[in-house]
């Protein structure tokens, strides 16, 4: 079989269209109620694997040290997980901003893995690949599995929904949020109400996404809490909300508003405040990562 050392991977971004804290479980963590919608606002990862039993990384984000990058972890998971003795030198293109909710270092270590499990012909199933990458964070199992999803637990109980092909403004005003500092703040309440797929589907789709951003019964539990913490992300959501629902992803620092048309979506951008961070993406529901891989597979076979 021909050998495909070198390919050029995708990892999208996401955002929360809600987020419900539902309960607490016993060992601190919390229960959660929401959905995933991935983004072709991607990070491009090119893998080249080895005989070397290294890992190496470059590119990624200034001052984070490969040690501490889940890309390389998520290497060194599938190493240890699969007794692998082969390397990658893995080059991370960042264009999703780190803290901004909109989960980058967690899709760059789902491609990793997904890719990996390719190349290095590991042959996890995706189950298992999910597994392993919940272990490096939260998020990680929904860009393994590639597809917008309605999640629960602590994030990692998925099924695969459709939504609308909106088009979104994305908008980080340059602000960190920490996460643990959010969900261990005394004001947060985890008595929200569980909800369904098919509500959510019913305000998703067919009425348009702006009309789901405004329904009461759909929203972030944690944006008011960090709006009240961190003034760039309450003024950010100020200025989005001229122009439409602005809702925070996940525990921010990113606010978003949703359009039917792209055109639409990139007049409201270029009049985004200097000093921020303004993305213009589109839903998808499948992530760019599978077509990868199925490229990647057609590429062996056929040389």
């Amino acid at each position: 079989m021909p050998i495909v050392d070198s390919w050029l991977w995708p990892a999208p971004s996401k955002i929360n269209l809600f987020l419900h804290v539902t309960g607490r479980r016993a060992d601190g963590f919390h229960l959660l109620q929401t959905a995933f919608q991935l983004l072709d606002l991607c990070d491009s990862i090119t893998i080249q694997v080895s005989d070397s039993g290294r890992i190496g990384r470059s590119g990624g984000l200034p001052g984070l040290t490969a040690e501490a990058d889940l890309a390389v972890r998520a290497a060194q998971l599938l190493k240890h997980a699969t007794g692998c003795t082969r390397g990658a030198e893995i080059d991370i293109h960042k264009r999703i901003p780190a803290g901004a909710g909109l989960g980058g270092g967690s899709s760059d270590a789902a491609t990793v893995l997904v890719a990996l499990n390719a190349m290095w012909d590991t042959q996890l199933k995706v189950d298992q690949l999910a597994e392993l990458g919940l272990t490096l964070g939260a998020d990680v199992p929904v860009f393994v599995h590639g597809h917008t999803a309605w999640a629960e637990g602590v994030g990692e109980v998925l099924t695969a929904i459709e939504t609308e092909d909106n088009w979104y403004v994305v908008v980080f005003p340059e602000e960190t949020v920490s996460t643990a500092i959010v969900f261990s703040d005394l004001a947060l309440t985890h008595t929200t109400p569980r909800t369904t797929i098919p509500r959510l589907l019913s305000r998703a789709c067919g009425s348009g996404m702006g009309g789901f951003l405004s329904d009461p019964n759909f929203h972030n539990d944690l944006q008011a809490l960090v709006e009240s913490r961190y003034p760039p992300v309450a003024s950010a959501s100020k200025w989005l909300s001229g122009f439409g629902v602005a809702r925070m992803s996940g525990s921010g620092a990113s606010v978003f508003a949703a359009f039917a048309h792209h055109a639409e979506a990139q007049a409201v951008a270029r009049q985004c405040p200097q000093g921020w961070s303004v993305f213009v993406a589109k839903a998808v529901s499948q992530s760019p990562l599978l077509s990868a891989v199925q490229a990647w597979h057609e590429q062996v076979r056929n040389g």
